[in-house]
This record gives structure tokens, sequence and C-alpha cells, in this order.
């Protein structure tokens, strides 16, 4: 029977995201991605989620790419991706807490747009990327295609596209990537540090930093929410109690209102 499904499990305030598919490399189906996008609908609405982890099951890869074989003899729509392949990157897209991609093995194709969707970027040492789509005849979404210009520069995108090479996990970091490499052994460690330094801060002050890079970066949010979730922070109790917690010298404990 095939395991392959999206798992979500929450704790200390961190939603872990899941991709399980060891069979297939955790290649992403049409299922796992309906499930993920609901998953992350859920992690979205829920106030006890100050973030989202995303990581494969198992040690040999992170997504190996989408399910090859689902996509024969059917119609890919002008964006590049099907309905529920279009689900799982709007929500991606749409998610307005910190996403973090803790990517070990295989990233190819879906799976490298997939994490290019996060904001931070974590991979082992014996990761391995590529977008092999040249080699299968298919056309890399636009938006995929423009976070990768986005983070690499549009040299290095040709080059990753045109050639459908392999990229070690130091190449991906020389390239930007990826934001940090690290051994195989303290991966998880190292993305559960950065998930609970994430977590105890200010759930509104990090919307609203993300909100205004993502402007800066894509023209997307809007300006004016950019201004609204700054304002949000100025008005919120969470401001408050970050204002006694420096004059009395302890650790805030904000609570995302």
């Amino acid at each position: 029977m095939s395991d392959e499904r999206s798992i979500a499990h929450v704790e200390d305030g961190i939603g872990w995201l899941t991709f399980s598919n060891r069979q297939r490399h955790n290649a992403l189906t049409e299922r796992m991605a309906a499930e993920a996008a609901a998953i992350l609908d859920d992690f979205s609405r829920n106030p006890r989620v100050r973030l989202c982890v995303m990581k494969g099951a198992g040690e040999g890869a992170f997504v190996s790419g989408a399910d090859i074989g689902g996509l024969s003899g059917r119609k890919v729509a002008p964006g590049g991706a099907r309905s529920s392949l279009g689900a799982l990157f709007g929500a991606l897209s749409g998610f307005r807490k910190p996403l973090v991609a803790a990517i070990r093995g295989w990233c190819l194709g879906g799976g490298v747009a997939v994490a290019m969707k996060a904001d931070i970027r974590i991979a082992s040492s014996d990761s391995r990327f590529g977008i092999p789509a040249a080699r299968l005849g298919v056309g890399y979404p636009l938006d995929s295609t423009r976070d990768l210009v986005n983070l690499v520069g549009p040299s290095a995108a040709k080059v990753i596209l045109f050639t459908a090479q392999r990229l070690s996990a130091d190449r991906a970091l020389d390239l930007g990537l990826v934001d940090e490499v690290v051994g195989p052994d303290v991966l998880q460690d190292r993305v559960a540090e950065i998930a609970e330094a994430i977590s105890r801060n200010a759930p509104l002050t990090i919307r609203a930093a993300k909100a205004s890079i993502d402007h800066i970066a894509r023209g997307n949010p809007s300006e004016q929410d950019v201004i609204d979730c700054i304002m949000a922070c100025l008005e919120s109790r969470d401001f408050e109690e970050g204002r006694a917690a420096f004059l009395e010298k302890r650790e805030p404990l904000f609570r995302g209102e």
C-alpha cells in the first residue's frame, strides 16, 4: 500500500508539514498537494501555530519533483500547474506566517519550486538540487521561474534550466538557492533552533516584516496591506507586552494579538 500523504504535526508553536511518499522519493502527487494545501490553510488559521516547517519523510529526499506518472496524458494549465498543485502553490504564496524548508537528499523540479516558496531554506550537506524540466519536455511554471530568478539571478537561472544539471548543496548555497548548509546529523536541530527563535518573537511584527519584504521584492502584497500590518503591531497587546517586558527586564510573552 502506498504511503503517499502530507502529514501535519504541531508542537510548541511550530507546525510541521511532512511530504511523505518514500517509495517515490517523496514525489509530489495530486493527493499530497491537496492535503498539503489544506494543512497550510489550517496552520494559517490556527493561532497556536507561529510558523510552518516543511520537510520530506526519511533521509533520502525533500521532494523529488511532481509525480511524472500522474502527469501523463493530462493537460497542464498555462500557469504550469494543475488544480491540486495550483492550490498548493497558492497556499504557499499566500501563507502569511514564516515558512522554513528543511531540505535533505533530493530536491528536484517541483521540490525546488516548493522550497523556493519558503522564507528560509536550510539544507543538509548531502542534499542535491536540480530542475529537470528540459529533460522531460515540460515548461517550468512562470511563477516558479520568477522565484528562481529572484534568488539566483537571470544568468544562473538560465544555466540551471538550460542544462538540467544537478547542484550540490554547497553550489546551491553559493548561488543563493539556499540560505545555510549544515551536516546531515545536525539539520533537525538547526532547523528547530531557528523555528524556536521565530516562535518566541511577536507574531504580528513577523507578519509585518514578511509582508514588507515580499512587497519590496515582488510587489505583493500591496503597499496598503503592508501599512495595515505595521499599524496592527502598534495597536496590539503584544506591543504593550514588549514595552513592559523591556522596562521590567524580562522575556516577553507574545500572544499574537
